[in-house]
């Protein structure tokens, strides 16, 4: 291990020795961060709508503030981009993560404060890099320098100038301190242009001779970039460009469908991997084994965590059901939508994201998938990760397969005919037969699913799905078409609704 890498470890000691400790009483520390956020939210607009006064459990705090996603808390947000101070949290707010997620809306806007973006967003990539460090023996990952694709921010109109919006990334990136500046490439000007094809082409020039060690971010516009990196330098992988390259941290989909694709770029045995889960709104765990694909929940992050059993979110979004689960009472392997309160200034926020405990004490999650992003047009339930499972063990069995983008979704039934799913993918090396690898990945998640076994069992309800291939740069064309390449924008996976299929369908 470097020197100055081991310098990083011993200054990372203490976040350590607490993380440690959380991993087996992370109900201390939550009960720390509730009393915390309510003493800050008490002295808001929203606090005080709420009667946060006169909240001193948390049963108290279930029955004063309702359940609400992002459509129900954009008029507090909006009032916080028109100008309007201590509306969700008891400090100015000067920055937005804009998304495009599950609302109504066309975007979302997160607010960002100061104690989110320090106690939590960079206080996570801290915890994730001591923790890397401790468990990575020989790393030399401070003496190059860590590659960012980031986003692009604008001032925002509607506060009058005063306030910003913008990925989170670049969020980040502007407000990263002088140390992780000067061991980041490429420049913030470049990194910050918000043109992703024209800050692809300047990086490139720019890393290119560069001690990179660590990149981060996406892995799908992580992959284009590399690419483009190999086409520019006429290199056959990253290694002959970066030879002492050792870590991707990778977020936001499924790193699965990309892995091999990685592989080919990085053959390199001792390269090493890890998921965090960071989110707009909020750092929320990260892959602390690379052994272990599961996540850790971190208890001690600036977040307050409750738990809605999947089969109880119709009841809790009408009120019905209210006392959630928190992590001192969640139960393994159970399917929760997940609820967080924040110091961003979300109260009682659904996320969005579905995720199970396969452990408890350390708490570990697996993200399952969306609480929206998902199909059941015929009773099957197909969730996300289902649906990535599947597509990797297929192509793992089917090994000369390489897949670089897909999204699914219904066929429905027409007349006496059964539905059935249609999958558009786009292959970076295609099967030598299509309809085999289409009975091999419907085996695969019958396999993985029993509510799609049973609509599959003897063609009852659903017939075996169809694969489409698309042409290479399809899905890159039509997220250019959309305005949605870089950042934190996604292709969707699922969705129960044909309006991206028939798009991408349309420029095949």
């Amino acid at each position: 291990m470097s020197i100055t890498t081991k310098l990083f470890g011993q200054i990372s000691k203490g976040r350590l020795k607490l993380l440690e400790k959380s991993r087996y009483t992370p109900e201390v520390f939550q009960a720390d961060w509730f009393r915390e956020l309510i003493l800050s939210g008490s002295e808001t607009s929203f606090g005080k709508e709420h009667n946060f006064g006169a909240i001193e459990t948390i049963g108290d705090f279930q029955k004063l503030v309702p359940l609400r996603d992002y459509d129900a808390f954009e008029p507090y947000i909006e009032r916080l981009r028109g100008g309007e101070d201590y509306v969700l949290w008891n400090k100015k707010v000067k920055w937005f993560a804009k998304s495009s997620g599950t609302s109504n809306s066309k975007s979302k806007f997160i607010p960002i404060t100061d104690d989110s973006l320090n106690l939590c967003h960079f206080e996570g990539m801290k915890k994730m890099l001591a923790s890397y460090i401790d468990t990575t023996p020989g790393s030399q990952i401070f003496d190059g320098k860590a590659l960012t694709l980031g986003g692009s921010s604008k001032i925002d109109e509607k506060g009058g100038g005063n306030s910003y919006y913008g990925d989170l990334s670049a969020i980040m990136l502007k407000n990263s301190p002088l140390w992780v500046e000067l061991r980041r490439v490429p420049e913030r000007s470049v990194a910050l242009i918000p043109d992703f094809e024209e800050k692809m082409e300047k990086i490139c020039r720019s890393v290119y001779n560069q001690n990179v060690t660590n990149f981060s971010g996406v892995p799908s516009w992580n992959l284009v970039l590399m690419n483009k990196i190999l086409e520019y330098s006429g290199k056959d992988d990253l290694t002959e460009i970066w030879p002492n390259l050792e870590l991707f941290m990778h977020g936001g989909i499924n790193f699965e469908p990309y892995r091999e694709s990685y592989k080919r770029l990085i053959p390199k045995a001792d390269m090493n991997y890890r998921e965090n889960y960071n989110a707009s709104e909020g750092f929320f765990g990260f892959q602390d084994d690379p052994a272990d694909e599961s996540i850790l929940l971190l208890s001690n992050n600036g977040i307050f965590y409750e738990f809605i059993p999947m089969d109880l979110l119709d009841d809790a979004l009408d009120g019905s059901y209210t006392s959630f689960e928190t992590m001192e009472s969640v139960q393994k392997d159970v399917n929760y939508a997940m609820v967080i309160t924040t110091n961003g200034g979300l109260w009682r926020y659904l996320l969005g994201d579905c995720v199970s405990f396969p452990s408890l004490k350390p708490h570990k999650i697996v993200i399952t998938g969306r609480t929206q992003l998902f199909i059941n047009a015929f009773g099957e339930e197909l969730m996300i990760n289902n649906a990535e499972r599947a597509l990797a063990k297929t192509c793992e069995e089917d090994s000369s397969v390489v897949v670089s983008n897909y999204t699914v979704a219904p066929l429905f039934m027409e007349g006496s005919g059964k539905g059935s799913h249609q999958w558009l993918i786009e292959f970076s090396t295609p099967p030598a037969s299509i309809e085999a690898f289409a009975d091999l990945l419907d085996k695969n998640i019958c396999q993985l699913n029993s509510d799609y076994e049973a609509k599959r069992s003897k063609n009852a309800t659903m017939k075996r799905l169809t694969i489409t291939a698309l042409p290479e740069g399809t899905f890159y064309q039509w997220m250019s078409d959309r305005g949605k390449l870089g950042g934190q924008n996604k292709v969707p996976r699922l969705y129960n609704k044909r309006d991206y299929v028939e798009q991408l369908l349309a420029m095949k």
